[in-house]
């Protein structure tokens, strides 16, 4: 393919006077692509199962309560306290006299204990599998070779 813009001509003189015409070509290529089917391929999916023992230790808060008779007055309410693994929640009363009093008429007190046990338990896993067969192009009468189980990939992802 020539390009008009690359065809120039140049001149010299030679010894008789005359004028020597040269040209100047110059080629281009034009590439195109085009998608071809070469091959297919067949994914499926198969879950398996299987058991597996589970080991872990499971940490267990009971709490025990305890009532403690105060029965004592007092001038304000006391406010719910803590010591150590103990918390303390005074309960109050208004008692009618000749005069009204505060008093102290019980404390809860709850106790936090902590054990750990060691639990273990079977359970069932389930992981899939996915199976890779290569086909080959259709062919021009439209039928498709077989392959062989051989030619088949496997690839395996477990699911957690």
């Amino acid at each position: 393919m020539s390009n008009p813009d690359l065809s120039k001509t140049v001149s010299a003189a030679s010894e008789d006077n005359e004028k020597v015409v040269v040209p100047l070509l110059g080629e281009e290529v034009a590439v195109t692509k085009e998608t071809r089917e070469t091959g297919r391929v067949r994914v499926t999916t198969v879950t398996r199962q299987r058991e597996e023992l589970v080991d872990e230790l499971l940490a267990r808060e009971q709490v025990e309560v305890e009532r403690v008779a105060v029965d004592r007055p007092i001038e304000a309410i006391p406010p719910v306290r803590e010591q150590d693994d103990l918390i303390v929640v005074p309960i109050i009363e208004e008692v009618l006299v000749v005069e009204r009093r505060l008093v102290l008429k019980e404390e809860v007190r709850i106790r936090r204990m902590r054990s750990t046990e060691r639990h273990q338990e079977r359970v069932t896993l389930r992981k899939q599998e996915a199976v890779v067969t290569r086909l080959p192009a259709d062919t021009p009468t439209g039928k498709a070779n077989l392959i062989s189980k051989d030619q088949s990939e496997v690839h395996t992802q477990e699911k957690k």
